[in-house]
């Protein structure tokens, strides 16, 4: 019997005609190869962190979980190749263990790097990049089975293509990134009232190195996360059973109870999301700076999140607010807010332009469409580039303009996959 797949939130599932598990570079490339001559085509499943459609198929699903291992570290000069089928938590610790981080994490590290990078997965911080601007070097196999090397250096166009490419050029099997001499973070949460935050965001942001903000609909607070990169100062980290009650017993707790109630009574979610936002307090983590940039999510939820111009911030959170306090959409999750700078991998959604990142979020099992095609209809005015491993409801025809390489990219991916082997539904809905 077919073996079936759903993703990390549990909404989304497929059942493939078959779900290969390489363990080795010439294992995934003779699959992709069978696959392709039997008129297959081939996906790859990472950790199923995407809300996206972007991993199903009824085709050839490739997992990635035995391709995990590290495959060069050069430490003078900060490089690491590792397999593509790691995950970033797993990743951060080994890099640890060699004195080394990466400049930059997101807020969650269950995804595989692999993954993560397709999707221009990205943490905060207005100076920094995306993860996928990391990458020196990719190995990708191609339609045909064979591995092909790309970087700056021996093929930029299909570099900065492959370096956010969706899955859709082939499947990455390693990569090459940059890392940084191992570095501690001083991270400071804490509720301040939203307006103080908007009218003070160029001050607070110049104040820390990375600083991003949650917003509860029907308040006006804002809970802050602003942190400081300390160099190789010594990590103070929290005892244990203290922070396994702030970061798991209260965020996630009291998340689940939260969604749990707004999920029975929707009419409630304007004083649940007060009540939500009266519960955090000020607090200081200091720590290895993959340890803080990670949090641990145990709520399931679904989630759209949208790049726009830095400029557009404030009037497009406002309307967001807007959007989520209309009773029909019963929303209890807060909104966030983050900061990536500019980069030139050709389909991310920070191409060339600093960006501010607004995500909303709801309960799956609520009735969340609504609510995400009202937010979209705001970030559409606003030139909004929609993250590819989140919900959306954008097509290739007006995502094109958006991306001023758009062509670029369509003549890699006709180079290096003119059959489409390595295509689905969604896929053809978004680069045609």
């Amino acid at each position: 019997m077919p073996e079936a797949w759903r993703n990390w939130s549990r909404e989304l599932s497929c059942t493939p005609a078959a779900i290969e598990r390489p363990r080795t570079a010439a294992e995934l490339g003779a699959v992709v190869a069978r696959a392709a001559t039997a008129g297959q085509r081939v996906r790859v499943s990472a950790s199923g962190h995407s809300f996206s459609e972007i991993a199903l198929t009824d085709g050839v699903m490739v997992r990635l979980d035995h391709l995990d291992r590290l495959l060069g570290v050069d430490v003078e000069r900060g490089l690491v190749r590792v397999e593509a089928g790691i995950v970033l938590a797993e990743l951060s610790r080994r890099l640890d263990s060699l004195g080394l981080g990466l400049e930059n994490l997101g807020d969650i590290d269950r995804q595989t790097l692999g993954g993560a990078i397709a999707t221009a997965t990205h943490g905060t911080g207005s100076r920094y990049r995306n993860l996928s601007s990391q990458v020196e070097a990719l190995e990708l196999v191609g339609a045909d089975g064979t591995l092909l090397e790309l970087s700056e250096r021996s093929d930029p166009g299909a570099f900065r293509a492959a370096r956010v490419g969706l899955g859709s050029l082939g499947i990455v099997y390693s990569v090459t990134l940059r890392a940084l001499p191992a570095f501690t973070l001083r991270r400071v949460d804490r509720p301040r009232p939203l307006e103080e935050v908007l009218a003070d965001l160029d001050s607070i942001e110049a104040d820390c190195d990375h600083f991003e903000f949650y917003v509860f609909p029907h308040t006006g607070t804002a809970l802050c996360r602003e942190t400081v990169r300390l160099g190789d100062a010594a990590p103070q980290p929290c005892n244990r059973a203290t922070e396994w009650a702030r970061e798991v017993a209260l965020e996630n707790g009291a998340g689940a109870a939260l969604a749990a109630v707004a999920r029975r009574f929707p009419g409630r979610a304007p004083a649940l999301a007060r009540l939500g936002s009266a519960g955090f307090g000020r607090s200081t983590k200091i720590d290895r700076s993959h340890r803080v940039f990670a949090s641990d999510r145990r709520v399931r939820f679904t989630e759209m999140e949208y790049s726009i111009p830095r400029e557009a911030m404030v009037s497009t959170l406002r309307e967001v607010l807007a959007v989520a306090a209309r009773p029909r959409h019963a929303v209890a999750f807060p909104i966030e807010v983050r900061f990536v700078a500019a980069d030139n991998a050709l389909l991310s959604p920070s191409f060339e332009r600093d960006a501010c990142y607004v995500a909303v979020h709801h309960d799956r099992a609520l009735g969340w469409s609504g609510y995400f095609r009202e937010v979209e209809a705001a970030m559409r005015e606003r030139d909004g580039r929609p993250h590819w491993g989140k919900r959306h409801f954008r097509e290739a025809a007006d995502l094109a303009p958006l991306y001023p390489r758009w062509e670029d990219f369509a003549a890699v991916r006709e180079r290096l996959d003119p059959g489409r082997v390595f295509s689905n539904a969604y896929i053809d809905r978004v680069l045609g």
